[in-house]
């Protein structure tokens, strides 16, 4: 997947959330910042003005700007030369600060992009860190229908013409919300979340055999879409007979565990048979998984009563 880490597509990106601006000429804007993963320099991604361990998008605000007028002319000059020794991919001075004359020389020499912002640094490195990471983090695109279902972030597999997008319509019918159909697209933010989002090409559209392509929002109104959710559960459509059913662990039900991209995320096989209400069973999914990550096991629960109540006859 190409990744366009251009410091030009950033700043277009955030340009009207942070207030960037250019101080100057746009030298640099073409400049791509580098994924920390494939670089072998150490650096970090995002920060404030640091050489010690230095970010590829070093930030400065009042307190970097109010400790290099404090310095000597030498120490200056030691500092400035490190920050433009080839491993700063852009600089953005915020707080509403003045660009020092020596910076934005020495920026203007070295094509090194340099932006300016009234925002406060924190927020600065927040946005920025937080597009970052999301830009360079692995991700992958999955068959299915992913939901927010009672604010949990669910997706709905299983064969072709199982009833994934039925299921999915229905669910948007009783309030939930829509997030992805056909092709969600994941990508791993921290160790153990996967966040999953829509291709700009598929938002807002479901395709349900029979009806053709529909324009959710334009049916359900803005609330039934949302923009983004991390994946907490996978409900697994299957086609069983009166036989398999019976197979199935009546105590804890049918549950796995499925890896994506090195996260662990738990996966609920619902059979599929006429009468079922697979909106109710989805819904109860969500619920009662969400109990389980409370601590909360109604499994565990039940048998703890029954060793009680056997101990006590």
């Amino acid at each position: 997947m190409n990744i366009d880490a251009s410091v030009g597509t950033l700043f277009e990106t955030l340009e009207d959330k942070l207030g960037l601006r250019w101080p100057g000429s746009r030298l640099g804007e073409s400049r791509a910042i580098k994924n920390p993963v494939s670089d072998q320099t150490g650096t970090a991604l995002v920060g404030h003005l640091n050489l010690i361990h230095p970010n590829q998008v070093q930030v400065l605000g009042d307190t970097e700007i109010s400790y290099l007028e404090r310095l000597g002319e030498a120490s200056r000059r030691d500092l400035v030369d490190q920050l433009f020794d080839g491993n700063t991919d852009l600089i953005v001075v915020g707080d509403g600060q003045q660009v020092p004359d020596d910076i934005k020389q020495r920026s203007e020499a070295s094509s090194t992009p340099l932006l300016v912002s009234d925002q406060p640094t924190v927020q600065l490195v927040n946005y920025l860190q937080y597009y970052l990471t999301n830009l360079f983090a692995e991700k992958i695109t999955l068959h299915g229908v992913f939901m927010e279902v009672f604010s949990l972030g669910m997706l709905i597999i299983g064969d072709p013409s199982v009833g994934k997008s039925e299921l999915a319509l229905e669910l948007v019918a009783r309030g939930h919300r829509l997030v992805a159909d056909d092709a969600p697209l994941f990508a791993r933010t921290s160790p153990d979340t996967l966040s999953g989002r829509c291709p700009e090409i598929l938002r807002d559209f479901m395709e349900v055999r029979g009806l053709g392509v529909l324009n959710i929002r334009a049916m359900f109104g803005d609330s039934a879409i949302k923009q983004a959710r991390n994946l907490r559960l996978i409900l697994k459509l299957v086609q069983m007979s009166e036989a398999e059913m019976h197979t199935i662990d009546r105590l804890h039900g049918a549950r796995a565990t499925r890896t994506i991209l090195g996260v662990d995320i738990p996966e609920i096989t619902l059979p599929v048979a006429p009468g079922r209400n697979l909106a109710v069973l989805a819904e109860a999914a969500a619920r009662n998984h969400t109990l389980l990550l409370k601590g909360y096991d109604s499994a565990r629960l039940f048998m703890e009563r029954q060793t009680r109540f056997m101990d006590n006859s």
